[in-house]
């Protein structure tokens, strides 16, 4: 078995077994964090040198970080920027991961995490405050513009939006920790998915708009725009998936969706302001004792604002895309000419 050589010169150095030392006199929980930020091939580079290097000698091993200490230090100084903390950053994160983090550091739209919710079309933040909890909604809605958090709480339901303002009106100062914790949610779970959303295709990010809107003025927006291009149109239909399109469902995702549905209320409320076709495509996929359970809650609704219909419809069409982006149910595309036979 060969012996391996002894390392005392430090001039002799290659940059990998400089790297390779500077590695193994790192404490574990140092080096496991510098090896994570490497890509594949650079770890198995130095672990080969590592494993082939030898003994090496303390004076070896000083001089080594010696000069990495002359090189971090630099004498001239350094340029604190943009350019210069982007080129950082790339070096050890994933580009998409840099592009969101210089996005949110720029703020084209505003300094702080609240400037720029006031540059956030007031249905989009609808739409995600109504699943939170109203002492957050109440928290976000006060530290933006007063007529921009009034937009936002009329799109709230009613019954919530009065719980929030009540929240607003006890609200005493706010401890700086839970302030920072939710800023830190927002830009972690809001303007990051709003980055990924601007990257998307504009066709789909219309489709999606479209499939928030109420029903009448979702009509509305798609007669003005197959008047203006009817190509354009179509790919936007092509795109959205709303109430009506249930039916291009196949049973077990029916069924599926039935079940992941956990509001009754809202179902009798949709089923109540539902084609025929659609009553009949849930009725036949449930037992006969919901099916009547369900018929009795209908019946016993009486009058339903169209609003209130068009905002269940809206939860259960919420439900079957959670559940096709979770894998459990397949959503054919409306131009695909899918067809299933019964």
């Amino acid at each position: 078995m060969a012996v391996k050589q002894t390392i005392d010169n430090y001039n002799a150095l290659t940059g990998p077994q400089k790297a390779a030392v500077f590695m193994m006199s790192l404490p574990e929980e140092y080096a496991s964090k510098f090896f994570s930020l490497l890509e594949d091939e650079e770890v198995k580079e130095i672990s080969v040198v590592m494993a082939g290097l030898g003994t090496v000698t303390s004076a070896v091993v000083e001089k080594l970080f010696i000069d990495f200490a002359n090189e971090v230090s630099n004498p001239t100084g350094m340029t604190g920027n943009y350019e210069n903390t982007e080129r950082l950053l790339l070096k050890a994160l994933p580009r998409d991961r840099v592009a969101s983090i210089m996005d949110d550091i720029r703020g084209p739209a505003g300094k702080t995490i609240w400037d720029k919710l006031g540059n956030v079309h007031e249905q989009m933040l609808a739409n995600f405050l109504k699943n939170e909890y109203p002492q957050t909604v109440a928290l976000i809605l006060s530290k933006i513009k007063p007529d921009h958090a009034a937009k936002v709480l009329a799109l709230l339901d009613q019954n919530f939006a009065m719980n929030v303002v009540m929240r607003i009106i006890g609200m005493d100062s706010v401890q700086k920790e839970v302030l920072e914790q939710v800023e830190a949610t927002l830009r972690r779970e809001f303007m990051n998915n709003m980055a990924k959303t601007a990257k998307q295709d504009s066709h789909e990010l219309v489709a999606n708009i479209f499939n928030n809107l109420e029903s009448q003025i979702q009509t509305n927006f798609l007669t003005d725009m197959e008047e203006r291009n009817v190509e354009e149109a179509e790919k936007i239909k092509a795109l959205m998936f709303t109430f009506n399109d249930l039916p291009r469902l196949d049973a077990t995702s029916i069924q599926t969706l039935i079940r992941a549905i956990d509001d009754t209320e809202k179902l009798a409320i949709a089923m109540k302001g539902a084609s025929d076709e659609i009553k009949e495509l849930f009725f036949s996929n449930m037992s006969e004792r919901k099916v009547k359970m369900l018929k009795e809650e209908i019946e016993a609704l009486g009058p339903v604002r169209v609003r209130d219909v068009d905002e269940a419809q809206a939860y259960i069409i919420q439900t079957a895309k959670m559940l096709k982006d979770e894998g459990s149910i397949k959503i054919p595309d409306s131009s695909s000419g899918d067809e299933y036979i019964y």
